[in-house]
């Protein structure tokens, strides 16, 4: 069985993806037009924004839940149930601004400016229903459960009998027979059977369609007539395939991004946070992953992931070179470029640029090979800063190690 995790960049497996989240209205917005069924709702940032709901949805009693890019809401005070219209009002007051800080927010915490409201639903039994993408059989699948309510892994630890794969083909489509064995292990049966088998159908053609990386029901449940609602949804879509996703591109929160991951976006930069104390700017996502590996290979914690692409200008090494600099935990920095579409020489202008504009106060490792790498290392040593220079990678994460060790 694959190995699944929740963080707060969103679902990812035995390694690093980039994607982008949505808000679970969102979410349910998509999954609408594909003819999931989903409980009645509204959204809203301000007071009159929330009395307009209430008499929208004609609410006498709601549960409110904050809207934010991470899971675990309800533990953390995030979803309310008021049982009048004041009380409606009250909580989404309460709710609207809240910082949420968790395991997946990272002690930086995010804020929630929207809150999803809707009428409580009767609850008889809760299921889980979820596709991703199958690394080990390299294609997409529908994972089920009829224990939902808990997070996959969970399920994964605790009962592992109690989930099924199904695949799903390229084209959106679910095999009959495939779903006859889903509605079976789900304990559905008649209508609801029919039921069930058209709403797998419906989210496996909505995640080929959307580019996700992860489509989400969690919990599917079932209500005291045997019909099923999503009760909530979770969607992540490959960064690389936003360009022909402009609807959802245009869903995306700057508000729920850190500073540094907004600033990276604006040029067009992959940067993902991390734990350690040794910033790493390379070109190329999987040269970047072979660096942080050799970083921890000698004993070192890389601070970041940092991407600049095959043909990054002057401006976005600058760019890099400042949100790395803007991490106060980055004590050293590992520059790795293997220059085919960009040249050394370049790169070396860049780094020049960014060390004198940026007055950088810690140690620098330059690590370069390609296109005009000769002229690229002349330029690095006429400048007369402080950079080490290293002609390979294990032995350029060797000295960005020690280097610190030696502080």
């Amino acid at each position: 069985m694959e190995k699944f995790s929740l963080s707060d960049k969103g679902f990812k497996r035995e390694g690093e993806e980039i994607f982008m989240n949505v808000h679970e209205y969102q979410a349910k917005e998509v999954l609408k037009k594909y003819g999931v069924p989903i409980p009645a709702f509204g959204v809203a940032s301000k007071v009159h924004e929330v009395e307009k709901c209430i008499g929208q949805l004609g609410l006498k009693e709601a549960v409110v839940k904050i809207q934010v890019h991470a899971g675990g809401r309800g533990k953390a005070g995030g979803v309310k149930f008021a049982k009048t219209p004041e009380e409606i009002i009250s909580v989404a007051e309460h709710l609207i601004g809240m910082k949420m800080v968790n395991n997946q927010t990272g002690p930086e915490g995010v804020v929630a400016h929207k809150v999803l409201i809707s009428k409580p639903l009767d609850i008889k039994k809760e299921y889980y229903l979820a596709a991703v993408m199958d690394r080990e059989q390299a294609r997409p699948i529908l994972i089920a459960s009829p224990e939902g309510g808990m997070e996959i892994e969970e399920i994964a630890e605790k009962h592992p009998e109690r989930i099924l794969q199904i695949p799903i083909e390229l084209s959106g489509e679910v095999r009959p027979y495939r779903l006859v064995r889903l509605a079976n292990f789900m304990g559905w049966k008649d209508k609801q059977a029919a039921a069930g088998m058209q709403l797998a159908k419906a989210l496996a053609k909505a995640f080929i369609e959307t580019d996700a990386s992860l489509l989400e029901i969690n919990p599917l449940v079932e209500d005291p007539q045997g019909c099923l609602w999503a009760l909530d949804a979770k969607l992540s879509v490959d960064d690389n395939a936003l360009f022909r996703q402009p609807e959802i591109a245009a869903f995306y929160d700057p508000t729920q991004q850190s500073k540094s991951e907004e600033d990276a976006k604006q040029y067009d930069l992959a940067y993902v946070a991390l734990d350690g104390n040794i910033g790493c700017m390379v070109n190329g996502a999987g040269l970047a992953m072979a660096t942080m590996d050799l970083i921890y290979h000698y004993g070192g914690k890389p601070a970041n992931f940092l991407d600049v692409g095959g043909g990054a200008s002057k401006e976005k090494v600058a760019a890099g070179f400042r949100i790395i600099l803007e991490d106060p935990k980055v004590k050293a920095i590992l520059v790795n470029i293997f220059g085919g579409i960009m040249n050394c020489a370049t790169l070396a202008e860049g780094i020049i640029e960014a060390a004198r504009e940026f007055s950088i106060n810690v140690p620098l490792v330059v690590r370069m090979e390609g296109t005009n790498v000769e002229q690229g290392k002349k330029l690095l040593k006429e400048s007369k800063l402080a950079i080490t220079t290293a002609d390979g990678l294990a032995e350029a994460a060797e000295k960005a190690v020690a280097v610190l060790q030696r502080r």
